[in-house]
C-alpha cells in the first residue's frame, strides 16, 4: 500500500514508505489472515473447555424473559454441537481481537509514514476496546431489550424457542454491534491516510446516518422502530466521535507542517 509524500512536508520522504508489488500485497494479506486464524483457533481450543458454561451464561436473557422453569429446545440432533462451536468461535474472536487487530495494522502499516506507524499501540488498544465494548453493549443493553419486546409480543401464545434460533439472533447481534462500534477506529485510519477530513465527514453526515440506519436494520433482530433506534443512535454517536478523531489527526498534521516563508 504505497502513499505519496505530503506536499510541502520535507520530513516525509519516499524512504519513509515501503513499496510493495501487487503480488507482495496479496502474499502479505494471506500471511496476516493465516496468523489471525491461528490466533483465533488457539483461543477457540481454550474456550471449548468452558463452552457449556459460556452458553448457559449467554442464554440468561431469554431465561429471564420466559416463565420460570422454561428451557430452550432443539430440533436437530446436531444443533447443540453446532451452537457450541459457534459460541466458542465468537468468544475466541473477541478474546483474540488484539492479535487480529495487530495483524490488520501490520498489513496497512507499510502504506503509512514512519511516524504514523508508531500509533500501533493506540490502534490495537482502542480497536479492541470498541469491539469488546460493542459486544458488551449488545449483550447487556440492546439484546435483552429486544428479547423482552419479542417475548412480550407473544404473551398470548405458548413459547417454544429453539436453541438454534435464539443463538443465531444473539451471535448475529453481538458480532454486528461489535463491528459497528469499530466505526471511530475506521474513520481515524481513513483520516490518518488522508482519505477523509472532518469537513468531508460533516458535509456527508446525512448520508452517513442513512447508511447507519441501513446497517442497523440488518443487525436489528426485530423490524420495530424502537429496537432500530437502539442500534442506530449509538452508532451515530460513534460516527461523531470518529469526526472528532479525524479533527485531531488534521490538527496533528498541521502542526508538523513547516511554516510558510
Amino acid at each position: 500500500m504505497t502513499t505519496l509524500p505530503e506536499p510541502g512536508n520535507s520530513s516525509a520522504s519516499e524512504g519513509d514508505l515501503q513499496r510493495m508489488s501487487l503480488l507482495e500485497h496479496l502474499e502479505e494479506f494471506r500471511r496476516r489472515i493465516f496468523k489471525s486464524i491461528i490466533a483465533v483457533a488457539v483461543v477457540f481450543v481454550f474456550c471449548w473447555f468452558f463452552v457449556e458454561k459460556i452458553t448457559d451464561f449467554l442464554a440468561q436473557p431469554i431465561y429471564k424473559a420466559l416463565p420460570e422453569g422454561s428451557r430452550l429446545t432443539f430440533l436437530g440432533i446436531t444443533d447443540p454441537f453446532i451452537i457450541y462451536v459457534k459460541v466458542a468461535a465468537l468468544v475466541a474472536l473477541f478474546l483474540s481481537s488484539p492479535i487480529v487487530l495487530y495483524q490488520v495494522w501490520g498489513f496497512i502499516a507499510p502504506g503509512l509514514y514512519r511516524k504514523e506507524r508508531r500509533q500501533a499501540i493506540p490502534f490495537i488498544f482502542f480497536g479492541s476496546l470498541f469491539f469488546i465494548g460493542g459486544g458488551a453493549f449488545a449483550f447487556y443493553v440492546a439484546f435483552p431489550f429486544a428479547v423482552d419486546f419479542l417475548v412480550g409480543m407473544g404473551a398470548a401464545f405458548q413459547p417454544m424457542i429453539t436453541v438454534e434460533r435464539y443463538f443465531r439472533f444473539l451471535l448475529y447481534v453481538i458480532l454486528g454491534l461489535g463491528l459497528m462500534f469499530e466505526l471511530p477506529i475506521i474513520i481515524f485510519l481513513l483520516a490518518q491516510m488522508g482519505v477523509v477530513t472532518p469537513r468531508f465527514l460533516i458535509r456527508n453526515f446525512k448520508w452517513a446516518v442513512l447508511l447507519i440506519f441501513i446497517a442497523a436494520a440488518f443487525v436489528t433482530p426485530t423490524p420495530d422502530v424502537v429496537n432500530l433506534l437502539m442500534f442506530a443512535l449509538p452508532t451515530i454517536v460513534l460516527y461523531l466521535l470518529g469526526v472528532a478523531a479525524a479533527a485531531l489527526v488534521l490538527r496533528s498534521k498541521k502542526k508538523k507542517e513547516p511554516p510558510e516563508e
